[in-house]
């Protein structure tokens, strides 16, 4: 079952038109939510970045969307899936139908869809760099838009080359993120990730791992630019998402990294989900 506007059909139900502009011009936001035994995690920070989105791209905020709503429609998907204490979410945003480049309403249309989700971390995970296109610097890439071609390519790419992941790379040859998350790097007790103004998504757990180390006695966040060649002189390397939470790296080419001080980390994140 899908939440199509407020109300629940089948996947077989849903109808999207030729002039559907997520479709047409990648003219639509989503947001990956994780819902835990019946728990929205991190739910005001995604609340609080699809607003930010929403009027960053111009889209009309229905009086409706507040926290309250959203979280309700939500649950009214994972509550119709089968039993499970974890789901995947998706809530995609789009502007009405209609028009060329230029929209014939700023008006939104909405779909939430779930799945319910195994554990998804792995043991050994191998990593490299995507260099055949760029993710290019700049406010708008730090929003989480349906236009994800360059991820599409550096997936195909990773599965034509028995990688886990692939790291992407600025205009400036900088690094941005992964395939599917922010990224960070260890060095003795400072861990860097790149900067917003580097191209990379304003990842929720991204936020929440930065707010963790800032509190931490013994290391020291660092958000800057990171060339390629730094992550194979780190000790460590890490992955964020809503899903995973932390993705441990354990392979970049010929080094192995080791996960002790990302392992503090994870643990540290997982009881801030269980108190959020």
């Amino acid at each position: 079952m899908v939440n199509f506007n407020g109300t629940l059909i089948s996947d077989s139900e849903v109808q999207i038109s030729t002039k559907n502009r997520a479709f047409k011009y990648g003219d639509a936001i989503f947001e990956t939510i994780k819902v835990l035994n019946g728990k929205v995690v991190f739910v005001e920070d995604h609340y609080f970045r699809l607003m930010a989105s929403m009027r960053m791209l111009r889209m009309k905020i229905p009086m409706k969307f507040t926290l309250e709503f959203l979280q309700e429609e939500i649950l009214k998907v994972t509550k119709e899936l089968p039993e499970s204490s974890t789901y995947r979410v998706r809530l995609t945003v789009f502007r009405k139908d209609g028009g060329l480049y230029a929209p014939v309403t700023n008006e939104i249309d909405y779909i939430i869809e779930g799945t319910p989700l195994e554990n998804v971390e792995k043991e050994t995970y191998r990593m490299d760099v995507f260099k055949d296109f760029y993710n290019y610097s700049g406010l708008l890439s730090t929003i989480k838009t349906t236009n994800r071609m360059l991820n599409t390519l550096a997936a195909v790419f990773a599965e034509e080359n028995d990688l886990d992941n692939c790291i992407l790379l600025n205009e400036r040859k900088g690094v941005v993120e992964a395939i599917n998350g922010n990224i960070f790097i260890v060095k003795g007790n400072t861990i860097k990730t790149p900067a917003l103004t580097e191209g990379c998504i304003k990842g929720i757990i991204r936020k929440k791992v930065i707010e963790i180390i800032e509190k931490h006695p013994e290391y020291t966040i660092e958000e800057t630019t990171i060339s390629p060649f730094e992550i194979q002189k780190a000790d460590e390397v890490f992955i964020t998402n809503a899903i995973v939470g932390i993705q441990s790296v354990t392979n970049y080419r010929k080094k192995e990294f080791s996960t002790d001080i990302t392992n503090k980390i994870k643990s540290s994140l997982k009881l801030a989900i269980v108190t959020s």
